[in-house]
């Protein structure tokens, strides 16, 4: 979400979101007791996107734009994460109450009218309490959700005022009374919204549960599809020099799994692989077989295919799993990015991505994902030697829709620089076309592959 400015179409309110990264051992720290560093990593990271998740279903419904405020890890790493719909902005150096200041002072000078800040620890705080701290906020100067511990899960202004941060026992159980003294001292308005409990300690464990379980609508369903597991498989045969690119890039996204199907590699393919957490299978080479074999051990309810030499973009699996939730879509994929420079290649993916668009054909260079259990019903790929990704889209197509996420993936450029931008351009064109017109694809595989540079 863009940031905002003064300009009267844009949002007047704003909804920030302080989240630290959930990373083990340094997040939830008081659960580890009980869940261990990982448990509790995990259970920051679900509260977390329950909060986006409400934040998000508030900005339906008003003028608000959501920001996330982050700790514990860089914009990057929460894009990758939570997706990058959303506005990211470092927390900054200082104290909990220097960098909640700062977030109020930054969203009055890009023109807010009514700022409201929340953690994620307080899974009882649902967007209709939010929606009502806005509305607070138009009769009053500061609005304060009560924490069962003395402290707050919510606070509003209309305007910065550095005195509420100053001197607080922040973590304490003074931190309300401390507050509303303060207010009171300054003349503020207040409003009170109903006390809620934070998750803060093993004890508190339950709240969450309690919450997680009855949620309901389409909050309900977009918690469920932030964290739906996705396995990405990649064929590697020979791929040292781009297998750790391409992994790197699927790093720092949440509930994915990485298996590499190696099909025989002599250069340390799979040394590469393994020392980036993948799980490498071995598989007969082939690049449909060495995918079906990726497969059969995957976990996840969504494959993504991922080619050795393509790098996926920032908040993929948000793109993944929001493309697999519209109706009537069976399968997706990226727009196509060529990684060089050039006019040429600009027109090749100007016409792969009207391609993939207007006749739902996109290639497995630009990264093909469905549900698992489609995948299984349409027969995998199919055992030939050139064109699996167009017989596998061919077949999907029957299905539904196959969706062209805003995404751009980064592909490698090394036979476009080989051959040639029209060579490569004719040769990619005519193997298509003698496919679809029913020629074998082992022959056109050895046409193909004499021309190959790799």
């Amino acid at each position: 979400m863009a940031a905002m400015t003064n300009q009267a179409n844009e949002p007047q309110e704003r909804l920030v979101v302080f989240s630290r990264y959930p990373e083990p051992g340094k997040t939830k720290t008081r659960l580890m007791p009980a869940l261990g560093g990982q448990g509790a990593a995990d259970l920051h990271r679900q509260m977390a996107e329950l909060a986006v998740v409400r934040a998000e279903s508030v900005a339906e419904g008003r003028p608000v734009s959501v920001e996330v405020r982050c700790d514990g890890g860089g914009t990057d790493q929460f894009t990758q994460w939570l997706g990058p719909h959303l506005q990211y902005v470092d927390q900054g150096d200082g104290g909990l109450g220097e960098r909640m200041h700062r977030a109020f002072a930054d969203a009055v000078h890009e023109g807010t009218e009514r700022a409201v800040i929340v953690g994620t620890d307080c899974p009882g705080l649902t967007d209709e309490i939010i929606a009502r701290a806005f509305d607070q906020l138009r009769e009053n100067d500061l609005v304060l959700g009560p924490a069962a511990d003395g402290g707050y899960y919510l606070i509003g202004l209309r305007c910065p005022a550095r005195e509420l941060f100053d001197g607080v026992p922040w973590g304490t159980a003074d931190v309300l009374r401390q507050t509303l003294d303060i207010a009171a001292g300054l003349g503020l308005s207040v409003a009170l919204l109903e006390e809620l409990r934070d998750v803060d300690r093993p004890d508190d464990i339950a709240v969450w549960e309690a919450e997680v379980t009855g949620l309901s609508g389409r909050v309900r369903e977009a918690f469920a599809r932030m964290s739906t597991p996705i396995s990405v498989v990649v064929p590697v045969l020979n791929e040292a020099a781009n297998i750790g690119a391409a992994l790197g890039s699927i790093d720092g996204a949440q509930d994915v799994e990485v298996i590499v199907a190696d099909g025989g590699s002599e250069d340390g393919s799979q040394e590469i692989a393994a020392s980036c957490g993948a799980k490498v299978v071995a598989s007969e080479c082939g690049r449909a077989r060495q995918m079906n074999a990726g497969a059969d051990v995957a976990t996840g309810d969504i494959l993504l295919f991922l080619h050795a030499d393509t790098r996926l973009p920032l908040g993929f699996a948000h793109h993944v799993r929001r493309m697999l939730s519209e109706p009537g879509v069976v399968a997706g994929a990226f727009e196509l990015g060529i990684d060089a420079p050039g006019r040429g290649l600009r027109v090749v993916e100007s016409v792969a991505n009207w391609r993939s668009r207007r006749r739902q054909l996109p290639y497995g260079d630009q990264a093909i994902f469905l549900k698992a259990s489609l995948f299984r019903e349409v027969g995998q790929f199919s055992d030939i030697s050139i064109m699996e990704d167009v017989e596998l889209i061919r077949r999907l197509r029957r299905k539904g829709r196959v969706a062209i996420a805003p995404a751009v993936v980064a592909s490698s450029a090394r036979r476009w620089e080989k051959l040639g931008v029209c060579r490569t351009t004719l040769i990619n064109w005519a193997s298509v076309a003698a496919y679809l017109l029913g020629v074998d694809a082992s022959r056109i595989a050895r046409w193909y592959r004499r021309s190959d540079p790799v």
